[in-house]
């Protein structure tokens, strides 16, 4: 019987299948439903900073705008300010750990120090088993370097891990030029891992309404080539980070090459969305046949063999791969001539 028991982030897990961050976190049967199909964590959709300041100006603006409606309209209203700073989240969090028996990871986007470190202490206080640092930041600003822009982000991540006592991840972009680099730097401040990577979502163009639309699709296997490279370059040259998965992962064998490249564990969410939260058992069943027709008898034998120091031919990984593909596609038209 293969053992897929796995560490992750400090955290015994079941499994190395886990609930990626989105909506399933919100409903604490369908989390329990995952568990029960043998998710060995679940991650929570992110707390982004943003919304919670949006929503607490919103509140401020309602009762300032209605203080003054009449002589008895004060009465009425709530004294003090008007908290909307996170209890929400919080409530989730709290339902998901009463409902599951598997440690629950809450996921935080924050655009500032102090607003990161708060609501980060806020959930490690609420009991979260550890923090899933979102880095989804957008360059606009022309002045700002790429140095720049890690250097903040690094700090970011630095005034978190001070802050709280429980294990800290990074969610990462795609858009890093040099990602050993960076990711060695998030382990020199203190992160416990890395999850490669955030998907940066698409916006349309209506040319017809002039306007920008909001879109989301789900992802596809084709989004899982990008970051088995990143995990077999980071496995090999950044020790002592607990690499995940997130994105492109819909099958046991997709589990098992991201498995085989680095990863500790895979977050899977599209699937979830949509065949349902048991879509996690089907994933599971084919990781372990796929872990038994290679005589491995656990998760954690097969991880990393395939990365860029164990690869049969590591330049697979690299530049000489490049020039070697298109050699090949030469011979194809050649045959075709």
């Amino acid at each position: 019987m293969v053992d897929l028991t796995t560490r992750w982030l400090g955290l015994t897990l079941k499994s190395p299948v886990v609930v990626g961050a989105g909506p399933l976190s919100q409903d604490p049967d369908a989390a329990r439903r995952a568990v029960e199909a043998g998710a060995g964590a679940i991650v929570m959709h992110s707390l982004f900073e943003e919304q919670l300041a949006e929503e607490q100006m919103a509140a401020h603006l309602m009762i300032d705008a209605l203080a003054d409606h009449d002589a008895e309209a004060g009465g009425f209203l709530p004294s003090g300010a008007f908290s909307m700073d996170g209890e929400g989240y919080l409530a989730e969090l709290a339902a998901l750990k009463g409902a599951v028996d598997v440690p629950v990871v809450a996921s935080l986007n924050g655009t500032s120090d102090g607003g990161w470190t708060r609501y980060a202490v806020k959930l490690a206080e609420a009991g979260a088993d550890a923090l899933e640092l979102n880095l989804y930041d957008i360059a606009t600003d022309p002045a700002e370097d790429a140095a720049a822009v890690e250097a903040r982000q690094a700090g970011l991540v630095a005034a978190v891990v001070q802050a709280v006592t429980i294990p800290v991840s990074v969610k990462l972009a795609p858009a890093y030029t040099a990602l050993p680099s960076f990711a060695t730097r998030l382990r020199g401040v203190g992160a416990a891992g890395v999850t490669v990577f955030n998907r940066l979502f698409a916006p349309r163009v209506d040319l017809e309404a002039l306007e920008v639309e909001r879109h989301l699709e789900l992802s596809t296997a084709a989004e899982l080539p990008p970051r088995l490279h990143a995990l077999a370059i980071l496995s090999a040259r950044v020790p002592g980070l607990d690499l995940a998965c997130s994105g492109g992962v819909h099958s046991g064998q997709h589990a098992a090459q991201a498995i085989a490249c680095g990863a500790a564990v895979v977050q899977v969410t599209s699937a979830t969305l949509a065949h349902g939260p048991e879509r996690i058992g089907s994933i599971l069943d084919g990781l372990r046949r796929t872990l038994e027709a290679g005589g491995s008898p656990t998760s954690d034998a097969l991880r990393g063999i395939l990365n860029l120091d164990r690869a049969p031919d590591p330049t697979a990984w690299t530049r000489l791969n490049y020039v070697r593909t298109l050699d090949g596609w030469r011979s194809i038209l050649n045959r075709r001539a």
